[in-house]
């Protein structure tokens, strides 16, 4: 399984152990407040293994950040496509304490080179709710820019996203890239 090594960080697919710091992020309102909402264990723990299954099957998924400092869980963030999914996404969600230190900038940026070097992705996008100013910021420090509404698949069909796109070209010619 790939591992993406950055200044601070580690990105790789997650690991059993990460689980414990799964469930605290998404039981967490702040934290999980634009990923579908705080969720007790047991629900966590689907979403967890869909994120494990996505790795065994498509060969790509979220990524866990590790802090290499600390050895630390700071969230999740990479390439995303479920089934009826509005484009090839690479997405963020970090622990509220782990938020505004740049780590989500850090991984997203590793995140998407990976996604157009390895996966050969010719677009990325991020769905992002209306309300998320954080994310907007983040795709837009990322080159992304904003394409309108989109739609998610059911069940999240009533979810408000607005879709935010970047072209590998664009990426290319802004991105110095990591050498992945």
């Amino acid at each position: 399984m790939p591992e993406i090594i950055t200044p601070r960080l580690l990105l790789r697919p997650p690991l059993g152990a990460d689980f414990d710091a799964w469930a605290r992020f998404m039981a967490d309102p702040a934290s999980a407040r634009f990923v579908g909402g705080a969720q007790p264990r047991a629900s966590a723990w689907r979403g967890f293994l869909t994120t494990v299954g996505a790795w065994q099957i498509q060969g790509f998924g979220m990524f866990s950040v590790i802090e290499r400092a600390s050895g630390e869980w700071l969230g999740r963030v990479g390439p995303w496509q479920p089934e009826g999914w509005p484009g090839t996404e690479v997405g963020w969600g970090l622990l509220t304490e782990h938020q505004g230190k740049g780590y989500a900038h850090e991984a997203a940026q590793a995140a998407i080179d990976w996604a157009f070097a390895t996966l050969g992705w010719d677009e990325v996008i991020h769905c992002i709710d209306p309300d998320n100013a954080p994310s907007q910021q983040l795709a837009v420090r990322l080159g992304a820019h904003k394409d309108g509404p989109g739609q998610l698949p059911p069940p999240f069909e009533s979810e408000r996203i607005e879709i935010w796109r970047q072209s590998r070209s664009n990426w290319e010619r802004r991105s110095p890239g990591l050498g992945i």
